[in-house]
């Protein structure tokens, strides 16, 4: 039988500069935040940019940011884009192309032509990203050059303690009341990569709403069990279980799972 939830859960967050952590990617984030304001003030010297990281390094998050907080300035392009979408448009003053390694033959000539476009036109700017460095990039050899005309920047990945902070922020976004061991059981016992645990605090999110529980181990441990999937990598010690949990300590855990699930 299908699970109702009780509670209507909206969307999550949008993605800004304020809710990306920035680790050691300040140089980045100051100049994309100031990039709008920067065109809108007069000549700005570098307003190409290329950006590259592995996978769920937070490329996409960053443009994102950019196109939401240009307040209808910008324009977001990615591989699902229609082809149409990479003409130039004098009204748009940024372009945001996630994923270049993967655009097809016409949408990189399309970007080819957009590069040439913005260079000509000193009001605007384009910000791309890939996940590699112009020279690995598999794309034609013109897109490549002209991505590696402007600033290029690796983002720098996150360690554990980072992403453990990424998730209390997250959590607190959201209003989730999280146990404070969770995010170094997560990052010990599941993928590690920043979209994959997300996409599990979410679901836990939305667990815990509908057992109205607070998000601990123990209610990661029951949700895995309801939906059928595969226990964690490590097995769960005692300190992990509630009573009534086979094996569970006789007295309850430190951090009651039965407490209010969201901040008031």
């Amino acid at each position: 039988m299908q699970r109702q939830l009780t509670l209507d859960l909206g969307t999550p967050p949008p993605a800004t500069f304020d809710n990306f952590f920035a680790a050691g990617n300040h140089e980045l984030i100051a100049r994309l935040r100031e990039l709008e304001g920067a065109l809108a003030a007069g000549p700005v010297a570098d307003r190409t940019f290329y950006v590259w990281g592995e996978p769920g390094s937070g490329r996409s998050h960053l443009l994102q940011a950019l196109t939401y907080e240009a307040a209808g300035h910008a324009r977001y392009l990615s591989p699902q884009s229609a082809l149409h979408a990479f003409g130039f448009d004098p009204r748009v003053s940024l372009y945001a192309v996630d994923d270049c390694d993967r655009l097809s033959a016409a949408q990189q000539i399309a970007l080819f032509n957009l590069f040439n476009e913005v260079r000509a036109h000193p009001t605007s700017a384009l910000v791309a990203t890939g996940n590699d460095a112009p020279l690995a990039l598999t794309v034609r050899e013109d897109l490549r050059t002209r991505l590696g005309w402007g600033l290029v920047f690796h983002l720098q990945p996150l360690s554990d303690e980072a992403k453990a902070s990424v998730l209390k922020h997250a959590a607190r976004e959201r209003g989730i009341v999280l146990a404070e061991d969770v995010p170094g059981y997560l990052l010990t016992h599941f993928r590690r990569d920043m979209p994959s645990l997300m996409a599990l605090l979410d679901e836990l999110d939305r667990f815990s709403l509908e057992q109205k529980r607070a998000v601990t181990r123990a209610l990661l441990r029951t949700m895995l069990q309801q939906s059928g999937r595969a226990a964690p990598l490590v097995p769960m010690t005692a300190q992990d279980r509630t009573p009534g949990d086979p094996g569970g300590p006789e007295s309850g855990p430190a951090t009651p799972d039965n407490a209010p699930t969201r901040f008031k």
